[in-house]
């Protein structure tokens, strides 16, 4: 916008200098042309009284020779002859003018402009005291006729170019007060875009973008409300589960002694315990990303190590083989501890409802320099309809499922600019591939939405697994 009203500006400043100063700089070289003629003329007038007393050569010789014109050559005065026997035409001064013209003038009778070599030269015919009609020859050279001519045009130049510079200036300046709260505008819905909602736009500018900014203004407060409004919904209805399940945690502790009843009471203990997160989470939260920022996160070697002996007891009860690599050292992830437990409970568990007992799987956790990978793969039948697994609420063909354990585990990846990929895995099931960007502020793509169906477009190798994604 700001360069479309600099262009208006100047193709309409440049007509306008065009359409003044073309007419103005041809009237300047007509005026100049005009004063020298004028002069000329009072130059030849001044010859005229002395014609009128006396046609004698001397006389008039000092005549002309008083006169500008004379002193500088260039003025001439031809007498013709009187007509008795033996007069000769008298002419003082030298001649430009062609002889046909002075005779056209003297027969005419008044004064006309002829073409000569190097300018012009006026003729001006003058009665004489023999009532003859002599004529006045005053030359008027090119550079007077031009004089003033160049500089006026010069002047004109310049002045029109000031005025094509002022007014590209001016509305540069117009541009941006435009544009900058568009600008402005622009930035804070992208940063609402990527959860920071607390960006808001200044109320200021053209009446239009103050509208507009006070719009997005109130949008953004609705949507920080809404939002907060459902952090309380899920922290009351998680706050319900607390009655079954302190009758659930009664009920275990009388089951008395044994591996079954050890492992169904440490199944309620940390039920209960990620029913506390949750309301801790929703009450407590800011509203932003799920992104950590720099120097937060977690050790995600730590996480899968502690998880994996939660669903090892299980595991072992239903003969399923169970292999995790990778976690020997420390792996700094930019995702919250609660969060990446519960993408990997998400998979694991759908691994334990989908598969039939003693299908084996496995967790292996591979860094690079600039992501880690985490791949949960099992020895089940398979997802025949990746994509159709990928959104959100679509259980596919899985039974009893809500579809969203696939969704909690691609906004952890997608938080830090990674994504999730469904396929097949080296056991004959299904391998699901969690791509976790090291630095959430790099190369971070465009959010997919949800219930957008497919993958999201990031294929970049990691030197550590030599894997594309």
């Amino acid at each position: 916008m700001r360069w479309a009203l600099v262009k208006v500006s100047l193709a309409v400043t440049v007509m306008v200098v065009l359409a003044f100063a073309v007419p103005l700089g041809i009237v300047i070289k007509e005026m100049a042309r005009d004063r020298a003629f004028s002069n000329a003329e009072r130059q030849a007038a001044a010859i005229g009284p002395t014609l009128s007393i006396t046609a004698d050569r001397d006389p008039l010789e000092r005549a002309v020779l008083s006169t500008q014109a004379g002193s500088a050559g260039r003025m001439a005065v031809h007498i013709p002859a009187s007509g008795e026997p033996g007069s000769e035409p008298v002419n003082i001064g030298t001649r430009r003018a062609a002889q046909k013209d002075l005779l056209t003038t003297q027969r005419l009778g008044r004064a006309s402009i002829t073409e000569v070599t190097g300018g012009s030269a006026l003729l001006q015919p003058t009665a004489i005291s023999t009532g003859q009609i002599a004529v006045v020859e005053v030359f008027v050279p090119d550079g007077e006729v031009s004089n003033g001519v160049d500089t006026a045009w010069l002047v004109l130049a310049g002045v029109g170019l000031a005025l094509v510079v002022g007014s590209v200036a001016v509305a540069d300046r117009l541009g941006i007060r435009m544009v900058q709260p568009a600008q402005r505008l622009a930035g804070a819905a992208h940063d609402l875009g990527e959860g920071k909602l607390g960006a808001r736009v200044p109320e200021e500018g053209p009446t239009e973008l103050r509208s507009a900014a006070v719009a997005f203004n109130s949008m953004a407060d609705q949507v920080v409300q809404l939002l907060a409004n459902e952090r309380e919904l899920a922290a009351d209805l998680s706050h319900r589960l607390r009655t079954p399940l302190t009758v659930l945690r009664l009920n275990a502790a009388s089951l008395g002694e044994g591996p079954a009843a050890d492992q169904t009471r440490a199944a309620v203990e940390q039920l209960e315990r990620e029913v506390d997160t949750i309301i801790r989470t929703a009450r407590e939260a800011k509203p932003q990303t799920m992104a950590a920022g720099p120097g937060a996160g977690c050790d995600a070697a730590e996480v899968v190590r502690q998880r994996m002996d939660f669903w090892s007891a299980l595991a072992e009860d239903e003969g399923r083989k169970v292999r995790v690599a990778g976690v020997d050292r420390p792996v700094r992830i930019p995702v919250a501890r609660p969060e990446l437990a519960a993408a990997l409970d998400a998979l694991l568990g759908n691994v334990f409802r989908h598969t039939p007992e003693g299908a084996a799987f496995s967790v292996d956790v591979h860094n690079g320099e600039d992501a880690v990978i985490v791949l949960v793969s099992d020895a089940g039948p398979g997802i025949t309809d990746p994509e159709a697994a990928m959104a959100r609420g679509n259980s596919g063909h899985r039974d009893g499922s809500t579809g969203l354990g696939l969704d909690i585990v691609r906004r952890v990846a997608e938080s830090t600019g990674g994504d999730v990929r469904i396929g097949s895995s080296v056991l004959g099931g299904t391998e699901v591939r969690i791509w976790i960007g090291l630095d959430p502020r790099e190369g971070v793509g465009p959010v997919r939405r949800r219930g957008h169906r497919g993958t999201v477009r990031r294929r970049k190798r990691t030197k550590a697994t030599g894997l594309y994604h």
